[in-house]
């Protein structure tokens, strides 16, 4: 089957499990038991350090919970500092969810202390089986963070979080479990789509460059060759050995476009074109990915389906490709469904 003539089916398929969601509007899972909550109950303050976890905690806890993101659209976690402000909400809050493996190092100390003060706080990527992480070339004995990259890891968090709040709130289980459920499925259908898509571009093309190496997870789900200009975390600046490394590596394989990130700046990347240019290889800005980040709030692309959409389409045009103008958002509403 042609990616053309399959991506209407899939699109239904996936049209079925977001309907449940709102397709990509950011609103939490609908439940049918959600009404189970007393109308007299306070919802559960949580509060959720970065977006993507933020995305399915919103989602999995629908009505029991208020969710309030620690660190903002386009803000990098990996140099975020608590703000008097962030530690004032943190005091307040009745449980707290955080990526861990070291993503929000400067979180730590604050966090910690929380924790030993009496709330929760759940690192829900250390609970990942150890199986599926990818270890750090950068850091000894770490894995690296961005478990969100693959769909399937993403989808265990996805059950780490149901527990975990079942534990905490044993009377939402039934709304926990069948919010994590519509959930699973959505990120089941958004893993083929990317599956799909990105096998449609050409094996000797499958080299993904971009500002920080945020990409192995998704590499190593999709086949792809990841280079990351700056390292796992973005304190360590990159020198002018790696960029000239990575300029011999575009000439070499004749790569043709290279990505930046929308919270890491740009200008390695420049670097990297104008070094390629200076050798006669002409490379363009693939497009922005979302790495660390999603999108602003209230966007499509400001939910973890549609940060990863965005990123499959965008990497999969850029490198010759076939897909959807607006990618699988896009590809749904063409259906009219």
């Amino acid at each position: 089957m042609t990616l053309r003539n399959a991506l209407p089916t899939l699109a239904l398929i996936v049209f079925t499990s977001l309907a449940m969601l709102g397709c990509g509007s950011g609103e939490p899972a609908a439940d049918s038991a959600s009404d189970e909550q007393a109308a007299g109950d306070a919802p559960i303050k949580i509060i959720a350090t970065i977006g993507m976890l933020s995305d399915v905690v919103a989602n999995v806890a629908g009505d029991r919970a208020d969710v309030t993101l620690l660190v903002k659209p386009g803000v990098d976690p990996h140099l975020y500092s608590p703000t008097r402000s962030d530690i004032q909400r943190l005091l307040g809050a009745d449980i707290v969810f955080m990526n861990g493996l070291k993503l929000e190092g400067r979180m730590d100390e604050a966090l910690t202390s929380l924790a030993e003060a009496g709330t929760p706080v759940i690192l829900a990527a250390d609970q990942l089986d150890e199986a599926g992480l990818l270890g750090s070339d950068e850091y000894e004995d770490q894995f690296d963070p961005h478990v969100w990259m693959n769909p399937g890891l993403w989808r265990d968090v996805v059950e780490v979080v149901r527990d975990e709040l079942i534990e905490f709130d044993p009377d939402g289980e039934r709304i926990y479990r069948a919010n994590a459920q519509t959930y699973i499925a959505q990120i089941d259908t958004l893993d083929a789509y990317a599956d799909l898509v990105l096998d449609s571009v050409s094996e000797s093309a499958r080299v993904l460059i971009s500002a920080h190496d945020a990409f192995q997870y998704f590499g190593d789900r999709f086949g792809y060759e990841v280079v990351g200009v700056q390292g796992i975390s973005t304190e360590a600046e990159a020198g002018s050995t790696e960029i000239e490394a990575l300029v011999d590596l575009i000439v070499e394989r004749q790569i043709g476009a290279v990505f930046i990130e929308s919270t890491v700046s740009d200008r390695n990347v420049q670097a990297l074109i104008e070094g390629a240019k200076a050798r006669g290889q002409d490379v363009i800005i693939g497009g922005e990915l979302f790495s660390d980040a999603m999108g602003d709030e209230g966007t499509y692309e400001g939910t973890y389906v549609g940060m990863i959409d965005h990123n499959v389409t965008t990497i999969a045009r850029a490198l010759g490709g076939e897909a959807p103008a607006r990618g699988l958002n896009g590809q749904l509403a063409e259906t009219g469904e």
